[in-house]
């Protein structure tokens, strides 16, 4: 090849980095909306091997499929404010995953049915993909990145955008008709 390319050898992960993932459905809604167990565990996958934690193991996460009511409840016991949001993403301990010295649990990830519907409809992006994205953003924030400073939230829209071309999924970034996706709460 004259351009090179990507190597196969490049291409294959490494089989000694895994993530396990727990799907937890608080709200059936979602099953309704044909959000399957193992497509969150996909994104949840894609977004963890875009960023890819250097400490050989098996990592966990859960992913919280739940209603608005109780992301209201989540967001304003655990973040101070009185309304529901997208995602929450729960860290299971203090040391930022990508730097532990050790594999484990990542923490939680938690997603409002009612709120991420309504977003996609509004975007019109299908359902499927915008809870994809939202697990992958989720995820990236238990491994340690945040959107805090234009330089952050660039390296992590780079890395949701590498996770989701991944699973086929479109740019969520990408203008469509002149209008910016909803942006994806902390």
């Amino acid at each position: 090849m004259a351009d090179g390319g990507p190597s196969r050898k490049s291409a294959v992960r490494d089989a000694s980095v895994r993530l396990d993932v727990a799907v937890v459905r608080h709200d059936e809604a979602w099953r309704g909306a044909r959000v399957s167990d193992a497509m969150i565990a996909r994104a949840a996958r894609a977004g963890f091997n875009a960023a890819m934690p250097s400490s050989p193991g098996t990592y966990e996460v859960s992913i919280l499929l739940t209603d608005d009511e109780e992301m209201h409840a989540l967001n304003r016991t655990w973040r101070g404010k009185d309304a529901s949001t997208n995602v929450l993403s729960f860290p299971a301990g203090d040391t930022l995953a990508c730097d532990a010295s050790e594999p484990g649990l990542l923490g939680d990830v938690a997603l409002a049915y009612e709120t991420t519907r309504e977003e996609a409809l509004a975007t019109g992006i299908a359902l499927s993909d915008h809870a994809a994205h939202l697990v992958v953003h989720g995820l990236l924030h238990l491994l340690g990145f945040d959107h805090m400073e234009e330089d952050e939230a660039e390296r992590m829209e780079t890395l949701e955008r590498q996770a989701l071309a991944s699973l086929g999924i479109a740019d969520p970034y990408a203008e469509r008709d002149g209008a910016r996706p909803a942006e994806v709460s902390p």
